[in-house]
């Protein structure tokens, strides 16, 4: 009999794949279905972008390229790392990579390992957990409460690092709530981190860009007091609606790039060259198609949390940034996932139960509205006249 490692037993999963794939078997069945639930932009990726990864296949790049990316890819991360947070860093500092999720395992896997500690935020992107378990170190959740906007806490995060921490993750703006940490709160944890240099920081930005209102997401980057130990993800994925592009980016230390690059090695080689093009197009070339597209994303945030919050037992806060809302289902009496999964197979409508993205997630349901105005409209009535017909 077979019998694996007990760290694959340990492994998770991201749920709204799951609901995706049944949402896309229902379909199949001729069910009229509206996904809410899928974190992927629903627009095409900007057709400069596309030509550019065709010009290079045609010019013939079909090879390996570096582990570390080519340096144009690399030099044009550096030219929109400056832009957007007016931190100069060096190409030899920025790895690219098959997606964000490989920075996630590969920081992970470094620090972690049993009678560790990792700290990650808690209702957060479900990858965090499922890797720190899969390394066997114990993973501390840091609370993501709605009655601070769904922003950490910095006394709260302080406290929770022991002499075993190692990694400590952030993320904002933030899967799922949509919250955006205010600058003065990551001062105070930066300025707590100078009494606890044992801990490395892994800062998820990859909703940089992805802000209303006026709001301006904080980089890590901008404190040079913890670079030394700082790990930035980012990538193409959501800001050129490049999900299946399979394209990331990340920034690291001197002390920890040539780990990273022989993880690289190790796992998967490199980076395909003509996506590698295509994201220089999408960093250099106009930006027209994304402003459009967030011009899109603000006008359904605004529909969507007036909806939801026409909802029998639902309250839901204006998210700040990304494009997830994060309603409070409370009043509803049911618990979220027996909601999501009712609402999927009897409303059409596919969404993600709070607890998917951690244990305090209960009481919330994910809100997707990367979908069109006129089907967030046809699955908030949807849901309401669920609501009405149905009882837990």
């Amino acid at each position: 009999m077979l019998q694996t490692v007990p760290a694959f037993d340990r492994i998770g999963e991201e749920n709204a794949f799951a609901v995706l794939a049944r949402a896309t078997e229902l379909a199949h069945q001729g069910r009229d279905i509206i996904n809410l639930g899928i974190g992927q932009p629903d627009f095409r990726t900007p057709e400069h972008i596309v030509e550019a990864a065709v010009k290079a296949l045609r010019d013939g790049h079909h090879g390996y390229t570096p582990a570390t990316g080519i340096l144009a890819a690399r030099e044009a991360v550096v030219r929109r790392t400056l832009a957007i947070t007016g931190v100069e860093v060096s190409p030899d500092n920025v790895m690219i990579l098959p997606g964000g999720k490989p920075t996630m395992y590969a920081a992970i896997v470094m620090f972690g390992a049993p009678g560790t500690e990792i700290l990650y935020p808690d209702p957060g992107f479900p990858i965090y957990r499922s890797m720190i378990e899969f390394t066997g170190a114990t993973p501390i959740p840091v609370p993501i409460r709605e009655e601070n906007g769904f922003a950490f806490s910095a006394e709260e995060t302080l406290s929770l690092i022991t002499p075993r921490t190692r990694l400590l993750i952030l993320n904002s703006p933030a899967n799922p709530t949509g919250g955006v940490a205010p600058r003065a709160e990551i001062e105070k944890l930066v300025k707590g981190l100078e009494a606890h240099p044992h801990v490395a920081v892994l800062s998820d930005e990859i909703y940089d860009v992805m802000t209303y209102d006026g709001e301006k997401a904080t980089s890590l980057l901008v404190f040079p007091e913890i670079r030394d130990r700082l790990i930035v993800l980012n990538g193409w994925s959501k800001t050129w609606a490049m999900t299946g592009w399979r394209l990331g980016w990340s920034i690291w230390p001197d002390r920890l790039y040539d780990k990273v690059r022989k993880l690289a090695v190790n796992c998967w080689s490199c980076v395909n060259a003509p996506a590698q093009y295509a994201g220089i197009a999408a960093i250099d070339g106009p930006q027209d198609d994304v402003e459009k597209m967030m011009r899109a994303f603000d006008s359904r945030r605004k529909i969507v949390v007036e909806g939801l919050n026409g909802l029998p037992g639902f309250s839901c806060l204006t998210p700040k940034g990304a494009f997830y809302a994060f309603p409070n289902i409370r009043g509803t009496g049911w618990k979220a996932k027996a909601l999501a999964s009712a609402l999927l197979e009897e409303a059409g409508v596919a969404l993600i139960g709070g607890p998917d993205f951690g244990v305090l997630g209960e009481g919330y349901i994910r809100v997707s509205y990367a979908n069109s105005e006129e089907n967030i409209l046809r699955a908030i009535e949807r849901i309401g006249e669920f609501l009405a017909a149905k009882r837990p």
